[in-house]
């Protein structure tokens, strides 16, 4: 499952495919399914969402936590990033690779996904910092892993943060992949599968 040695769109798509169907033996950190049936729930909410939304959300919905589970070495090569900085939080408070929304989005862009596929991915960890930070309301609406994950990811936004973030030419975007991601925890939930996203993803790699 090494990065393929050409960056061709199918050859990168079978790569992108092949390390998305490993993750189903990773465990969705505190939750009751794997990080494959957690990604596919969030790309199938995307897909059925109304209004509609466009394929590069849908695809980066599919790839929001590739950050997770890609392989380490993969993830050092595309960003030239020290192997320390692929930690994981303290054991007894394990929320994951700690950075894997930017270690994925880089990733991403390596191999020749576009911009928004990439920022997308970036965003879904500060989204979730943002909306806790505007909506009173939305905390509440999180699973207990997932509040435990926020104090590592630096809890609500500032003032400060929540008027760069809110600036973003996607924040809508952003926000709703975020929201995705907090209802994709459905366990036995029968949604589409991956062979079913390999047109979409080859797309987004050549269309960049």
């Amino acid at each position: 499952m090494a990065i393929p040695a050409t960056l061709e769109p199918e050859a990168v798509t079978s790569y992108i495919i092949s390390i998305i169907q490993a993750s189903d033996y990773t465990p969705y950190i505190g939750e009751p399914i794997s990080q494959l049936q957690h990604s596919l729930q969030c790309a199938a909410l995307a897909a059925e969402a109304s209004p509609a939304v466009d394929e590069a959300t849908q695809v980066a919905a599919l790839l929001h936590d590739v950050g997770q589970f890609a392989p380490a070495d993969d993830l050092i090569a595309s960003a030239s990033l020290p192997i320390q900085n692929l930690g994981d939080a303290p054991a007894t408070q394990s929320v994951g690779r700690v950075g894997h929304e930017t270690l994925g989005a880089r990733l991403l862009l390596s191999l020749g996904f576009s911009d928004k596929v990439a920022r997308l991915v970036e965003s879904h960890v500060a989204a979730k910092r943002y909306l806790c930070a505007v909506d009173g309301s939305y905390n509440d609406l999180l699973s207990e892993a997932s509040k435990k994950s926020l104090f590592y990811q630096g809890g609500p936004m500032s003032s400060e943060e929540v008027k760069e973030f809110s600036s973003g030419p996607w924040c809508q975007e952003m926000c709703q992949l975020r929201k995705w991601d907090d209802e994709a925890k459905i366990e036995g939930l029968v949604v589409r599968d991956l062979e079913s996203w390999r047109e979409a993803i080859q797309r987004q790699i050549e269309r960049r």
